[in-house]
């Protein structure tokens, strides 16, 4: 049962074949079991239990049901969710309790999910190895020694060790889509517009966007079902018609047209990913696909105006943790360097609280991202990143009028060790080198299991649309799924 797809829980518990109940206690178990890998940071088994009672109740009433009714879906803990902690992988936010729910996680409720407790993230979601929780480091289910990827890691990792099968994430640079690569699972990054952001703590306002983590595709496109859609309280939600993505998935594509992205098959390209994904394009071949070489040329410049664009807005929207109205208030603000005493106390209160509150990463953000909005510095920084992110667009917006999808890896290399790049910055935001241009450009961009190395390591693919054309990507991606076995592979934990 560990790693049943929702669409057969949804099917057996449909049929009476079980409940809600049954289907949650063994998850429990199994959470309970697997606590070394770190997957949760809150973890309530009798609320939980109590949804699934709940449902079981509603069922046995005859009253009408949702589309994921009794179905477990564990949660990325930069969502918010009414009564429960929302830490954001973060000690600033430790003791917060969310007063009113996300969009996203109210269309759950709707729906009849079982939220399945709140999983582990890099810190604010900046990361790509979940390493900076203020909470320590998710393990990957595939081999404890590594990474599961970031920045929500947790919640691939919840889906990939059997947990869940279900779960939410957020994708500011790769962040759902990295770690399902990682982990060998499914991981759909939606359109900037797509789905709501109410609710999602910011780190980078204008790139952030949650979206689905799964087994498989079907379970996917049920998910993004309930996700998507309007939401007058995000003001950047699009009215955009939601296709029946779970209804359509196995349609075949209009139309085949492939483009393999020259820029992502260059230096620095692990050998086992490349030949994965030159397999995957055979495949697409085999199956009438037309495939042709298509290049993005601003996308070399992607990492360093992503560094600008997204620290430059975490500086703003992390300027409201000051230790004031909620999260961590430092107790000892006392001088500590020359001229402090100088300083009103809350000025030295704020200064403390955000010193200890956030972790390293999150201050070199800010730190960046402050420099680059700075008065003299703005036009040669951050006004030019923006021209950038234009031309990136258009080269995207290029590419889709000549094909349906773009083609390339998620990431030069599979997991990689813990440990092993928290020491260089750098090398480990080239871990998003791949990812980051669909953020900037704002498309949609699913990551599906298309290999393993010779350790076992998952290795993933990653497919991309032009904007709304979310049913176009399931669809293409469908036909490779069901051309493969991939999305079936588990890791082998005991």
């Amino acid at each position: 049962m560990s790693h049943e797809t929702a669409l057969a829980l949804r099917a057996r518990l449909n049929a009476g074949e079980t409940t809600s109940e049954e289907v949650v206690r063994p998850l429990l178990e199994r959470a309970r079991s697997l606590e070394r890998l770190n997957i949760f940071i809150h973890l309530d088994p009798e609320r939980i239990l109590d949804q699934a009672r709940a449902i079981d109740a509603q069922r046995k009433a005859g009253a009408p049901l949702g589309p994921l009714a009794g179905v477990p879906v564990a949660i990325k803990d930069v969502l918010c969710v009414e009564g429960e902690p929302t830490t954001c992988g973060s000690r600033m936010l430790r003791t917060f309790r969310s007063p009113y729910d996300a969009t996203v996680i109210a269309r759950l409720k709707a729906a009849g999910a079982v939220r399945f407790g709140k999983t582990n993230m890099d810190e604010y979601a900046m990361g790509s190895s979940t390493e900076n929780s203020a909470y320590g480091p998710t393990l990957n289910p595939w081999d404890e020694s590594r990474v599961p990827g970031g920045s929500s890691g947790g919640s691939a990792a919840a889906v990939a060790a059997g947990v869940a099968p279900l779960a939410l994430g957020s994708d500011t640079g790769g962040s759902i889509r990295q770690p399902a690569a990682f982990c060998g699972v499914v991981g759909l990054k939606p359109t900037y517009g797509r789905v709501s952001r109410y609710g999602l703590i910011a780190y980078a306002s204008s790139l952030d966007q949650v979206g689905p983590f799964a087994h498989d595709l079907a379970d996917t496109a049920l998910l993004l079902g309930v996700i998507a859609g309007r939401d007058p309280h995000d003001s950047t939600s699009v009215d955009e018609r939601v296709p029946d993505y779970l209804g359509t998935l196995d349609l075949p594509p209009e139309s085949l047209r492939i483009g393999v992205v020259r820029e992502f098959f260059g230096d620095g390209l692990d050998a086992e990913v490349a030949g994965a994904v030159q397999e995957a394009i055979k495949v697409y071949e085999q199956a009438g696909a037309t495939i042709r070489e298509v290049s993005l040329p601003h996308s070399k410049y992607g990492i360093p105006a992503y560094y600008i664009v997204a620290p430059a807005e975490c500086s703003s929207n992390l300027a409201r943790y000051d230790g004031t109205t909620y999260g961590h208030r430092a107790e000892d603000f006392s001088p500590r360097h020359p001229g402090e005493e100088d300083l009103a106390p809350m000025v030295r209160m704020m200064m403390a609280s955000r010193a200890e509150g956030f972790g390293a990463e999150v201050k070199r953000r800010i730190m960046l991202g402050t420099f680059a909005l700075s008065a003299g510095y703005a036009d040669q920084y951050y006004n030019k990143a923006l021209q950038v992110r234009r031309k990136i667009r258009g080269d995207f917006d290029a590419a889709f009028r000549e094909v349906d999808v773009l083609l390339g890896p998620i990431s030069p290399t599979p997991a990689f060790k813990l440990g092993e790049r928290t020491a260089d910055p750098l090398a480990m935001y080239l871990s998003d080198i791949y990812t980051i241009t669909a953020n900037l450009a704002g498309i949609p961009g699913i990551s599906i299991p298309c290999g393993l190395t010779r350790e076992k390591l998952p290795i993933g693919l990653q497919l991309l649309a032009a904007p709304f054309a979310e049913e176009k990507l399931l669809r293409t991606a469908r036909v490779f799924e069901r051309a493969t076995d991939w999305h079936l592979r588990r890791p082998g934990l005991v």
